[in-house]
This record gives C-alpha cells, structure tokens and sequence, in this order.
C-alpha cells in the first residue's frame, strides 16, 4: 500500500461496494460486475471486517445502507468519477465526423455497413445526418455530404465521384408468382406501379419498351424511395430504384430483378466537402472507406 495511502481499501473492493450501494441487491451487483453473488457479498464482508464498520443492513428483501454506508457510498462514487474523469483524459478524444446523406442512402446503403466501419475505424465518432434537406456544411456542422446530380454543387467544394446511378425494376418473388412475370409491357400492365420523387419510370419504360412511356395505369406514389422499396418487399407492386439500394434485397431473395435492362443516368452519388486547406486525416479516412465500400459493390454487382 502506497506510504500516501494507510489503510486505503483495494480499489475492486471500493468498486464493488459502489454497485452493491446504487442497486441495493447482490444479484443485480454480480450481474453488471460479471462475477457470482458469492464473491460480492466475499467483496463487501471484506470491506467491512476492514474498515470495522459496518455498511449494510441485511433486510428481509435486500439490502439497505446504514448511515456509515450511506456517507462513505457518496464520498466513495464521487471518487471513482475523478479516476474515471482522469482516465479519460488521458485518452485520445474519438475524431468526430458528421456526414450528410438522403434518407434512402442511409437506410439502404450506409447503415448496414456501419458494423464494418466502427469495427475497423473504432477511433472515429461517424455521425450520420439524414434529412432530405440540403444541408450546409458549416451551419449544420457538416463534414462531408453525399450529393446525387451532376457536378459542380457549388464553389469552394472538393467532389468525387462515389458511384454511378444504375435504375432496375424489382418486385417481390411472391408478386411474380402470384401475378406471373412481366415479359412484356403488355403483362407489365397487371402490376402497380410504385413511384418515388424520382419519377423514372417514362424514362425507363421509354428504354425498355420503344413507344412507351407510361408503365401502367396503377400507380402509388411515394416522397422517398425506402417507402417505395418497403412496399415492394411487402408485395405492394414494382418500383424502380438504383442498384445500389436493392442489392442486398436481391441477394437475400426479398427481391428480384424484374427486367434485365438497366437505366444509366447522367446524374451519381457524390462525395462533397468543403476546400479549406489540408483535409483532415479523419476526413480522408471516411472517404477512402466509402469508395472502398462503393468499389466493391460494383464488383460484386
């Protein structure tokens, strides 16, 4: 025992006290301590036959803290939460990084990877705004958007290009069964059409189906294409929407790829952020993943 410090309790004792103190149970103590109620309630006699005092009243139901206990448990929290204060302190600040993305994006294509990132990338706090708004950078807090349209979006932007929009039809494989499969506009027009904001089926059917432009004369119409994909999951109709957000819905069987042409659209993802000098370090790291992530759904598509 330090010369600074006679008689001063072990640490873990001091620890185990403090849980035992807040829950007033052994069970629930062992329980967030990850050991047995037999090597608390060991902790705590321990501490007592130390000290000579005595901590806890044995009820009935529980437990309950005497008036010695009930002194030393606040003097003893409020110095586990200077140690725990001054370890962290001691430790790197996580890098925050706020990225801004659509609704879609983020559901359909970002959240699902985010598993990978922290794993790989535990040091940086990735916040992820999702908002159909056009957020800006420094009255939002923003650190890196990702656009879709055609470049530039605006001045004093660094971009690069994310990945290209690639538009498929998709339906459930229990709506093919049920209605049979659309080899032709004609049996195209058995279906609902599900639209989003985007509106490509003319463009598509126009490529598809020389001559044609409307898919059918059923159609629900949705603010955000997720909604539009959920519903086709749900065997609500065929919607259109870019590779890249139903790809793991094909791979899983939720969904099938109706037609095999794809629509190829000027307009792509982006990654957009501020040019102000050196990027940081962060900044780079969450880029080069994200293309990282992009490139190999592209080989894998």
């Amino acid at each position: 025992m330090p010369a600074g410090f006679p008689g001063l309790p072990s640490l873990n004792a001091l620890r185990v006290f403090e849980v035992v103190a807040r829950h007033l149970n052994f069970r629930l103590a062992a329980e967030e301590l990850g050991v047995t109620q037999a090597a608390v309630a060991q902790q705590v006699r321990g501490l007592e036959a130390g000290l000579q005092v005595r901590l806890f009243e044995r009820l009935p139901r529980g437990l309950g803290l005497t008036d010695a206990g009930h002194a030393y448990s606040s003097s003893v929290r409020s110095a586990l939460a200077m140690i725990d204060e001054a370890t962290r302190l001691l430790r790197p600040a996580p890098s925050h990084l706020t990225v801004s993305v659509t609704p879609t994006f983020a559901s359909k294509w970002l959240i699902p990877k985010l598993g990978h990132f922290a794993e790989c990338n535990p040091d940086i706090d990735l916040r992820v705004l999702a908002t159909d708004r056009l957020s800006h950078f420094h009255t939002d807090g923003v650190d890196l958007a990702v656009r879709y349209g055609q470049p530039p979006f605006g001045a004093g932007l660094n971009v690069e290009l994310l990945m290209e929009q690639q538009v498929v039809a998709v339906a459930s494989p229990a709506l093919l069964a049920e209605v049979g499969w659309p080899d032709g506009f004609a049996t195209l027009q058995r279906y609902v059409a599900l639209h989003d904001a985007h509106n490509f089926w003319p463009q598509f059917c126009a490529t598809v189906f020389p001559g044609h432009s409307a898919p059918t004369a059923r159609t629900v119409r949705f603010n955000q294409t997720s909604l539009a994909i959920d519903a086709t999951i749900g065997g609500q109709g065929i919607t259109l929407a870019s590779h890249a957000f139903v790809s793991d819905d094909i791979a899983a069987g939720r969904l099938v790829q109706v037609f095999p042409q794809q629509l190829r659209l000027d307009k792509a993802f982006y990654l957009v952020w501020p040019r102000k000098g050196q990027s940081p370090a962060t900044l780079q790291t969450v880029t080069a993943w994200l293309k990282a992530q992009a490139d190999e759904r592209k080989s894998t598509g």
